[in-house]
């Protein structure tokens, strides 16, 4: 009996109450090939991973809409539509400032001086969480772009039709929520020299490229739900967003870094380029990365050190393999999207290595050699990828991610990774949710109602789960923490 939506929907339901959360529920970043989704033709052996990706469309969809209006702390610009953030690892010091009384928050935020401490992060940076709101917003846009195309009348439906637009709208687009196309105000220093962004804010909006992956589904699934005018908009937000990245200092600072951030930086500024049609932009900004930062990441035994330590010499050097891995993935991805024939999943760096021998070396190192064993799944996602593009021949991929997570294949990275995740024998590699027969499926919510009544009576489920809203919120926020 074939999967269908409202099996989905109905299944989803089900794990929703009897299964915990696995794995992670936010990628550092991942371009999902649009053609693929919009084909539908997906696999058997991606059924435990759609039920996945709907559990967390629907549970995402319960926070939105999100907005830069939200934050209750006003950028210097007096401007709330002005995106802004405070730099994660910065520190105040108030000892020179001479008060004899503890200083209000505020004034602290502007006279003490602000001191870096690499991988200790400071709690009051989520007082103003514009940055937080926004890898919820690319999270949930994604995924219920991608729950959208399992109806089997796609061309609208409760996904397209009340979420990813009121969503994309909301943040984007609409007059009196929207942000403003840059991030002057982005990752903050604070103190009396830090009252204007930073380069390393850029790093915020990375998600950026999932949200151009779901754009493109609707856009490219013709989707009535995705009109014209609404498209049109985001292209002029997208064009003027572009231009504040390719001409604003700390963007262009930014986009010459050696590390992780610069790596990023190609990840937005490419889907960008492809959202607006631009492919032969999109593949200069590709060819820019892995000609020059990439040359310089991945020594010749996969470790990524250049020509000084750079995220292997971090205090968290798992993470950081794993961050900067999974953003040069993306900008192999996105090449590969802009120009088809595209090299870059086989470019060497400088001492002969590739993306392949990154992954290779980062899966030799243990995490808890550097008390990092509750990172460990930020690495399963680029396995899955090398595996489907570069093949799994000796099974050694397939052997380590069954012996670190043996439920995998429920994981949403495991349906967008082809042809490899097609190809496996999946038996023993899902829990709960591949035990549910599809025989025994009740056809709940199959009324006139639709899809859309279907999803309003399992929104409960949902609205009940506190804690897992709470989860996905503190998931969703790890990476940029840990930045």
């Amino acid at each position: 009996m074939p999967l269908t939506f409202l099996h989905l929907l109905f299944l989803s339901s089900c794990i929703f109450l009897n299964g915990g959360v696995r794995g992670q529920t936010s990628y550092a970043n991942d371009f999902v090939n649009p053609d693929y989704v919009v084909a539908r033709d997906f696999g058997n052996n991606t059924r435990a991973a759609q039920l996945t990706i709907v559990k967390w469309a629907k549970v995402l969809a319960q926070r939105g809409p999100w907005s830069v209006m939200d934050k209750a702390v006003l950028p210097p610009s007096g401007d709330k539509h002005d995106y802004m953030s405070w730099a994660p690892y910065w520190w105040p010091d108030c000892s020179a400032v001479g008060n004899t009384t503890e200083l209000p928050q505020e004034e602290v935020w502007k006279q003490c001086e602000y001191k870096a401490r690499d991988g200790q992060f400071n709690p009051d940076g989520r007082l103003v969480n514009d940055v937080g709101n926004f890898q919820l917003l690319s999270d949930a846009v994604l995924y219920n772009a991608i729950t959208w195309s399992f109806n089997n009348q796609p061309t609208s439906n409760f996904y397209s039709k009340l979420l990813v637009p009121k969503f994309i709208k909301a943040w984007f687009l609409d007059t009196e929520t929207r942000m403003n196309p840059n991030l002057n105000y982005g990752q903050m220093q604070r103190g009396p020299t830090g009252q204007l962004g930073s380069h390393t804010g850029i790093l915020d909006l990375k998600g950026l490229t999932k949200i151009t992956s779901a754009i493109l589904m609707l856009r490219n699934g013709k989707s009535e739900d995705w009109d014209a005018a609404t498209d049109a908009q985001m292209i002029a937000w997208a064009k003027e967003y572009i231009t504040w990245l390719e001409t604003a200092e700390i963007a262009v600072e930014e986009g010459i870094a050696d590390n992780n951030h610069g790596t990023f930086y190609y990840n937005q500024l490419a889907a960008l380029k492809i959202l607006v049609s631009d492919f032969t932009g999109a593949k200069a900004v590709t060819d820019t990365y892995f000609n020059k930062q990439y040359l310089y990441q991945i020594e010749a035994n996969g470790e990524q050190v250049s020509l000084r330590p750079l995220e292997a010499a971090r205090t968290r050097p798992y993470h950081y393999r794993a961050y900067n891995l999974a953003a040069m993935i993306t900008n192999a991805r996105l090449a590969e999207y802009a120009d088809p024939s595209s090299p870059m999943w086989n470019k060497t760096t400088t001492a002969g290595a590739t993306i392949k021998t990154a992954l290779d070396f980062a899966l030799s190192v243990s995490p808890a050699a550097s008390q990092e064993a509750s990172y460990a799944a930020e690495l399963y996602p680029s396995i899955a990828a090398v595996a489907a593009t570069y093949g799994d021949a000796d099974g050694k991929y397939l052997t380590f991610l069954k012996n670190a997570q043996p439920a995998f294949a429920e994981d949403p990275y495991f349906f967008w990774n082809q042809p490899w995740a097609v190809d496996l024998d999946i038996s023993g590699l899902v829990g709960s949710t591949s035990a549910i027969d599809d025989d025994k499926i009740t056809n709940a919510g199959t009324s006139t109602a639709g899809t859309a009544g279907a999803v309003s009576a399992n929104s409960a489920v949902a609205s009940k789960s506190g804690l897992t809203l709470g989860m996905i919120a503190v998931s969703a926020l790890c990476f940029i923490a840990l930045a």
